[in-house]
C-alpha cells in the first residue's frame, strides 16, 4: 500500500527559509522520478520542482529557480524542497507525486505560510 506523507511546514517571515519533506513508502522510491507541487487558496495545484530518481535531473518553475532546491535520499524514501528568500506568493499547501500526475495518492499536503 503506498503511503505518501509531507511534512515541514510552517509559517515563516518573507525572505526566510523552509525545507519541507516528502517520504513515500510502498514502492520502489528509487526508481521514480518525483515532483513537489502546491496549491494555494482558490488556485489550480501547480508543479514547481522535479528531481529525477538518480537526482541527476532537476526542473523548476520559473518563479523559483534560484530560490527551491529539491533533493532526495533514497535509502530513506524521501524527498526535499529547501526553500529559501520565501515571499508570501509562495503560501501554498505543498504535495509531492511523480511528475506525470497522480500516480500515487495524494498526502495531506504540508502548509506553507509566509507572512510578516
Amino acid at each position: 500500500q503506498v503511503q505518501v506523507v509531507e511534512s515541514g511546514g510552517g509559517l515563516v517571515q518573507p525572505g526566510g527559509s523552509l525545507r519541507v519533506s516528502c517520504e513515500i513508502s510502498g514502492i520502489d522510491f528509487s526508481a521514480y522520478a518525483l515532483s513537489w507541487y502546491r496549491q494555494a487558496p482558490g488556485k489550480e495545484r501547480e508543479k514547481v520542482a522535479t528531481i529525477g530518481s538518480t537526482s541527476s535531473r532537476f526542473d523548476y518553475k520559473l518563479s523559483v529557480q534560484g530560490r527551491f532546491t529539491a533533493s532526495r535520499d533514497n535509502a530513506k524514501n524521501t524527498m526535499y524542497l529547501q526553500m529559501d528568500n520565501l515571499t508570501p506568493d509562495d503560501s501554498a499547501v505543498y504535495y509531492c507525486n511523480t511528475p506525470y500526475g497522480s500516480l500515487f495518492p495524494w498526502g495531506p499536503g504540508t502548509q506553507v505560510t509566509v507572512s510578516s
